[in-house]
C-alpha cells in the first residue's frame, strides 16, 4: 500500500462534503491553475491562425468553442493522471503533499475515472472541431502522461526537456482547430516558444524546490548537477528563446520586437541577477519573470490577431 493509501482509511465512506470542499478537492485532482496557463497558450494559436489565414471570428465560433471545451478537458485529464501516479512522492513534497490524491480526498480510483471521462469526452470534443486538433491533444497527453510522468520524471535530468514537448501542444491545438497548414510561420513560432519557455520556468521551480525535490529523488537537474550548471542551462535556452523570436518576423514586426524584449529581459535579469543574489532569490524573480513573459506575451498574439483580423 502506498502512503497515500493510508490516508483513505480516515475517510469516512459515509461522510458528506459541502459543495465547496468537493469543487475545491476536484479542482485540485484536475490542476485547474495548469489548464488555465494552457488554455491561453491555445488561445494564443487559435487566434493567430484565425489572423493569418483570414478566418473571421465568428465562421468558426463552433471550432472555437470546441477547441476550448475539449482543451480544458484533455489538459484537466492529464493532471489527474499525474496526481495519481505520483501520489507517493508527492507526499514527501510541501508544495504537493496536501493534494486530494495524498490525502485520501478522493480515492484512486475515481481519480483515474475522472481522468479517463474527462479525456475521452475532451478528445472528442477537439476532434469534431477538427481531427488534427485532437491528434494534438492526444499527443500532449500521451507525452504527458508516458515520457515524462512515468518514464523520466524519476530517472534523468532531461525529464523537463521531455515534458516540454507535451507543455508545447496547446498551441498547435489551437492552430488545427482553424487551419491544417503547419508550415505557416506563426505556428513554428508559437511552439518553438512554448518549447523552450519550459525549462527556465521548471529550472527556477527545481531551485526553489531543491530540498524537497531531493527528498522525494526526483533528478531535476539543479539537485544532480547543482546551481552553476543549472544557471548556464538556463542562460542557453533563454538566448536561444530570444532567437526565436525572429520566427514570428514573417507573421509581424510589432509581435517579433514584443517577442524580443521580453525574452532579452529575461537574459538580462538572469546574467545580473545571479550577480546580485544569492539562488534562491534569483530563483524566485526567474519564476515570476517566467509567468508575466509567457503570459503578456501571449495576451499581446491574442490581442493583436483579433484586432488585425477585424481590418
Amino acid at each position: 500500500m502506498r502512503i497515500a493509501d493510508a490516508g483513505k482509511e480516515s475517510m469516512k465512506p459515509s461522510q458528506v462534503l459541502p459543495f465547496r470542499e468537493l469543487q475545491n478537492i476536484f479542482f485540485q485532482t484536475i490542476k485547474t491553475g495548469i489548464i488555465k496557463s494552457n488554455l491561453i497558450a491555445m488561445l494564443a494559436g487559435l487566434s493567430m491562425a484565425l489572423y493569418v489565414n483570414d478566418v473571421r471570428f465568428l465562421d468558426k465560433i463552433g471550432e472555437i468553442v470546441l477547441a476550448i471545451v475539449g482543451s480544458a478537458l484533455v489538459i484537466g485529464a492529464a493532471g489527474a493522471f499525474n496526481n495519481v501516479y505520483d501520489r507517493d512522492i508527492d507526499f514527501m513534497m510541501e508544495r504537493t503533499r496536501g493534494r486530494p490524491t495524498v490525502t485520501g480526498q478522493i480515492k484512486t480510483r475515481s481519480a483515474l475515472l475522472l481522468g479517463i471521462g474527462m479525456a475521452v469526452v475532451g478528445m472528442l470534443a477537439l476532434y469534431v472541431a477538427s481531427p488534427l486538433a485532437a491528434l494534438f491533444g492526444f499527443l500532449g497527453l500521451f507525452l504527458y502522461v508516458f515520457p515524462y510522468t512515468m518514464w523520466t520524471k524519476r530517472r534523468t535530468i532531461y525529464n523537463t526537456e521531455v515534458g516540454s514537448l507535451s507543455g508545447a501542444m496547446p498551441p498547435l491545438i489551437g492552430w488545427t482547430a482553424i487551419s491544417s497548414d503547419l508550415l505557416q510561420p506563426g505556428a513554428l513560432a508559437l511552439f518553438v516558444v512554448m518549447l523552450l519557455w519550459q525549462m527556465p520556468h521548471f529550472y527556477a521551480i527545481a531551485i526553489r524546490r531543491h530540498d524537497e525535490y531531493k527528498a522525494a529523488n526526483v533528478p531535476m537537474l539543479p539537485v544532480v548537477k547543482g546551481m552553476r550548471r543549472t544557471y548556464l542551462q538556463t542562460n542557453v535556452y533563454l538566448a536561444l528563446l530570444v532567437l526565436s523570436s525572429l520566427l514570428f518576423v514573417p507573421v509581424s514586426s510589432f509581435l517579433a520586437i514584443a517577442a524580443f524584449l521580453l525574452s532579452a529581459g529575461w537574459l538580462v535579469l538572469s546574467i545580473v541577477g545571479n550577480r546580485k543574489w544569492d539562488s534562491a532569490k534569483w530563483a524566485k524573480l526567474m519564476f515570476v519573470y517566467s509567468l508575466n513573459h509567457l503570459t503578456l506575451l501571449f495576451v499581446l498574439v491574442i490581442g493583436y490577431s483579433l484586432i488585425m483580423s477585424l481590418f
